[in-house]
């Protein structure tokens, strides 16, 4: 009924094909670090190259991310649950959390989130589940999930096949996610690239759509439409933004991203002329600068 220890293997090189061709947009995507607490990753014990590889793809996807304005979402299980919360999870794996050191419920120190960072409650298998993890990607306007963490074969995957029945695209990071076994961390990457998502790399993500990025009239653009109201149709680059539903909220984590990418603006600046040319010759000036 409890997790059991696990030894290191070594993780999937040879990733399944993939049924679909999405592919990764900083601009549509929220980066999903799961169930990295202590509690979960004690039991791959001390030096293990398995649990050395994950922390380090995993800090390498959230330092791209906050490079290219990804929303970085945790999950983490408390530590105080009844046996009516916990309900069927005490069958399964008993009581879990509930009688761990509460220190163990933190996020692992290397991964430790930070202000700007988003800590979901974890009820369940599915980060959806019990929480508001889809409300918030419908605020930024994202449609895109990249999963890493553990377990690969069991909240990571359950988490992709929810978010593909909520018509948000998953994308599991084979290199960023650790299980019981390599046989269970395989199986996890064939379903997802076969029936709700696709499968990826560290090194294709950072590397590629990285140096892919570049910040153009198309990127702004990108950026913005997703946040507009749907049957307000697209504006021409001079329409006044807010007349197509773009609110002072969506306005300000705009500002939020664009820091992270070396885009120093204020809400001022923007609010003189609320237009995607407008928008745009300000960012080319601070490009010059």
């Amino acid at each position: 009924m409890t997790i059991p220890m696990i030894q290191a293997y070594d993780i999937p090189t040879e990733l399944p094909k993939n049924r679909v061709q999405w592919q990764a947009d900083s601009a549509r995507a929220v980066l999903l670090i799961h169930d990295m607490q202590d509690y979960f990753l004690r039991y791959y014990g001390e030096d293990n190259a398995l649990l050395d590889n994950l922390l380090a793809n995993l800090i390498a996807l959230r330092n791209w991310a906050r490079q290219n304005g990804v929303p970085v979402v945790y999950t983490a299980q408390p530590t105080e649950q009844s046996d009516a919360e916990r309900a069927l999870l005490n069958d399964m794996w008993g009581p879990g959390l509930t009688t761990a050191d509460p220190a163990q419920a933190a996020i692992v120190a290397p991964l430790a989130p930070e202000k700007n960072d988003t800590v979901l409650v974890k009820w369940r298998y599915s980060a959806f589940q019990r929480s508001h993890l889809q409300t918030l990607m419908q605020e930024w306007g994202r449609d895109q999930l990249i999963i890493g963490g553990v377990y690969a074969h069991i909240g990571c995957m359950t988490t992709a096949l929810d978010a593909f029945m909520r018509d948000i695209q998953p994308f599991m990071v084979a290199d960023a996610l650790a299980d019981f076994s390599r046989a269970e961390h395989q199986q996890a990457l064939d379903f997802v690239a076969g029936r709700c998502g696709a499968v990826i790399s560290t090194r294709e993500l950072i590397q590629e759509k990285n140096s892919a990025q570049k910040i153009s009239f198309s990127w702004l653009s990108a950026q913005i439409l997703p946040l507009l109201e749907e049957d307000a149709g697209e504006p021409e680059s001079d329409d006044n933004l807010i007349d197509y539903g773009l609110d002072s909220v969506q306005v300000m984590q705009l500002i939020g991203q664009w820091q992270q990418l070396g885009i120093e603006l204020t809400f001022e600046d923007l609010a003189r002329k609320p237009t995607l040319q407008g928008w745009w010759k300000l960012i080319e000036q601070k490009q010059v600068a």
